[in-house]
Parts: C-alpha cells; structure tokens; sequence
C-alpha cells in the first residue's frame, strides 16, 4: 500500500516523540523491531513510508495502543484480489446458478423459494415424493419422512469441503452451484418436514459457495452467495444461520482491511439467544477486528470469551449438522490468538504459538495447512528470523498455485515484503523461485 508523504511526515515526529519517551535508542528500537538504524532513521526523519507491518510493531513496542499507525491513513492497508469489490450490503441474493456471466433456466430464484417455504407453511406437498422404499432413509417401507436426499446431500457436503482443502475453488462453484439448486429442486417434492432440511443443507451449500467465491477473490459473488444462504436458511425454518453469515461477511471486511467494520458486522452475531458456537466464532472475529485495530485489551478479551463459547459449543456438538466454520483446527481459539498477536505487533509471540498449534492441522487439510503456515512464516520472518521462515515457506508454497487462493496469496505477499528486508541472506535468496511461483500461479 502506498502511504502519502505528508502522512509520513506526521508518523515520523510522533514515532521519535515516542521512542524518546520510552528511553529508546534509534539502535535500540531498531534491534527490537528487526530493522536496520538507517532505515527507521529515514522514517522518524519522513523520508521513507513505513510499511503498516512496521507502524504495528512500533505500537506494540511503545505501548501506542494502534495510535501510531492511525498516523498512516485510513484506506485498506493491503491491496485487494483482481475481481474483488467492496464489502456493501447486497440487497438482491444470487440466482444460484449464475456464475462468470451465465445463467441456467433451473435457477432458483426469488419467486420460487418464496413458493417453497409458502408450501412448508401450509404443509402440502407441491408434487409426491418420487422415490421408492427401497431409497428410504430406515431401509424399510415408510413414509416419505424417511426418504434418503437429505442424507445423501448431507454426506457430500463433508465431500466437499475435503475436496475444498485441496481443489482450487474455481473447481468447486460450479459444482456447489449444482448441489444447491438440487437440493432446491427436491425441496419443492418433498414432504413439509424434509422440505425444511433440504433447504436448511441447500442453506449451507450457498455458505460455503460463499467462502469458495470469497477464496477465489470475488467479494462481491461472495456476499451474494451468503444472502441466498440466509434466504434459504430462513424458509427452512433455519433462524440462526443468518447471525452466522454476519461472521463470514465480517472476514471479507477482515481481509480488506477494515477493522471497524469487522467488529461491527459481528456485534449482532453475539446475542446470547444464539447458539454458543456462531457467538464464539462471532467473537473470534471481533478479536481479529481489535488486532486489526491495535487494541490488545479489547482483542485479549474477544479471545477469551470466544475461547469459552467454543468450549460450551463443543460439548454440546449436534452430531448430525454440519459444523459451522472450520473443522480442521483442533483449537481454533489459540490458532486465531496466534495470527490475533501478529496482527498486533507482537511478531515473536505470534510465531510462538503457531509454533504449538500448526503442526496439529491434519496433513489432508491442505488449505488451512498453507493458510496457518504462511502466517506462521510472516511471524518467524517479522521476528527477525528469515532462515527459520524461510525454512516453514519452503514446505508450504509448493502447494499454493493450485489452492489458487486469493486470501493465502495476501500473506504471502506481506511474506515477500517482510523477506525483501533480508535480501542478502543466502536463505531468502534460496526461497524466490518458489515466491515467485506461489505469486503469480
């Protein structure tokens, strides 16, 4: 991001006036944020933009609590994916089977859903179920209750978001755009009580169609997926999925580098009338919003509180939902601590606890493997540690062109920055065909 000079000239005095207050030395400083005397010299004396990785650490190294890089400005600091959008409300959900340009005659659109839940209401049928007893989901002869889709849908999309861990998400639109129009589909020939989970699991095939998108670089496909998940959702009977997607639409803010709306988009999501699993992960949001901010009290507290909701959600778990939100971490709560504390300016910290918590992702969970990693890296690199980052890129960008990520790929461009300050190592230089490759897939 490009920081106009006369900002720069309004950081430079303030991180001097600062240092000088703490009893820093220039060479002090320097050491203790990994940066060459010369190089902070030119951005206390306004000659040189400093980088908004670099105005987070001076925060956290003079107890600033995020006012020095207030100093910067306040458009996004990271420049956003091709194709992507701001995040505005999208009024008019997806016609699900639009998609790059196209649209297919079986779309379901607005009229039709309304139809379908008009019909779930009533309790009358608009067509009988055709499937035989031999499909029933008790394998015996039964009433349409007991038929199979919903299972079946169910299982693929547990398929699915394995294949999501390895697959570019280009891969998988097409093919979550199908599934939910089906689902759709046998929703308007269904009995009421399995109309209701058809479209509840169509619900959440949109959801993730919307993180897929939102993967692919494309905000604005993203946030329109999410409405229709929320409209789905809704007519099933579903009145709690809709707090959820404030979660996702949050982490679109997230990674554009908004911080106040983060943190506002999930103020909603944490009524405690919902369940503790949507309020925990809503809080894990807020927190990142608060690192993303600088505010370490307010960050450390969201964190906590997540940490304990997540705790009650998972001794309640409903066995036969999906889970929301991930299911590759085995502690969601200290990895978001770790990439809260880089966030925060406090690279070593962070590194420390991505240390513990990323060799416990799964080897099958590709996508979040590279995710935590390359954050796990930028940690190490940030911490004045290049061969150790270097050491952990290495493993994990080969693995980047074919996750065609635009998330990951925003790190790893903070990655080549942080590295481009330790050129001359022998490591770093080692490590730019497999950058420049994960960069430009």
């Amino acid at each position: 991001m490009s920081v106009p000079m006369e900002r720069c000239g309004e950081f430079g005095p303030e991180l001097r006036k600062r240092r000088l207050a703490a009893g820093l030395t220039l060479t002090r400083l320097a050491e203790l944020l990994s940066y060459s005397k010369g190089h902070l010299s030119k951005i206390e004396r306004g000659h040189k933009a400093p980088p908004p990785e670099l105005a987070r650490r001076c925060d956290a190294q003079l107890d600033a609590g995020g006012e020095l890089e207030q100093f910067l400005t306040a458009s996004p600091r990271e420049p956003r994916p091709a194709g992507a959008t701001r995040t505005e409300a999208v009024e008019n959900p997806l016609s699900l089977a639009e998609h790059g340009g196209g649209r297919s005659s079986g779309s379901l659109g607005r009229r039709r859903l309304l139809a379908v839940g008009a019909s779930s209401l009533l309790g009358g049928d608009l067509a009988a179920p055709p499937w035989p007893a031999a499909f029933t989901a008790t394998g015996r002869v039964g009433t349409a209750v007991e038929f199979a889709p919903a299972e079946i849908f169910r299982d693929q999309f547990d398929q699915m978001r394995r294949l999501g861990q390895t697959s570019a998400p280009g891969t998988l639109l097409p093919l979550l755009t199908v599934q939910t129009q089906t689902l759709g589909d046998l929703a308007t020939q269904a009995d009421a009580a399995n109309r209701s989970r058809l479209l509840v699991l169509a619900a959440r095939y949109a959801e993730y169609a919307g993180w897929m998108a939102q993967e692919a670089g494309d905000d604005s496909l993203a946030l329109r997926w999410t409405a229709q998940a929320v409209e789905l959702a809704e007519v099933g009977g579903d009145r709690h999925l809709a707090s959820y997607v404030l979660v996702r639409r949050a982490l679109i803010a997230f990674y554009a580098g908004d911080a106040t709306q983060t943190v506002q988009l999930v103020g909603p999501a944490q009524s405690g009338s919902l369940p503790p699993r949507i309020r925990g992960l809503a809080a894990q949001r807020e927190a990142q919003g608060h690192a993303l901010a600088g505010d370490d009290y307010a960050c450390r507290r969201s964190l906590e509180r997540a940490r304990n909701l997540l705790a009650i959600a998972g001794a309640e778990a409903d066995e036969g939902a999906p889970v929301l939100g991930t299911v590759s971490l085995a502690d969601p709560a200290a990895m978001v601590t770790g990439w809260c504390l880089y966030d925060l300016g406090r690279a070593d910290q962070a590194a420390e606890v991505l240390d513990r918590e990323c060799p416990r992702i799964p080897g099958s969970a590709v996508r979040s493997r590279a995710r935590y990693g390359v954050r796990r890296a930028l940690a190490h690199a940030a911490s004045g540690e290049p061969e150790r980052a270097c050491e952990i890129a290495s493993e994990l960008l080969p693995f980047v062109p074919a996750l065609r990520s635009a998330t990951i790929q925003t790190d790893v461009r903070r990655l080549a920055r942080e590295l481009h300050r330790f050129r001359a190592n022998r490591s770093v230089r080692d490590l730019q065909p497999l950058l420049a490759t994960a960069l430009h897939p």
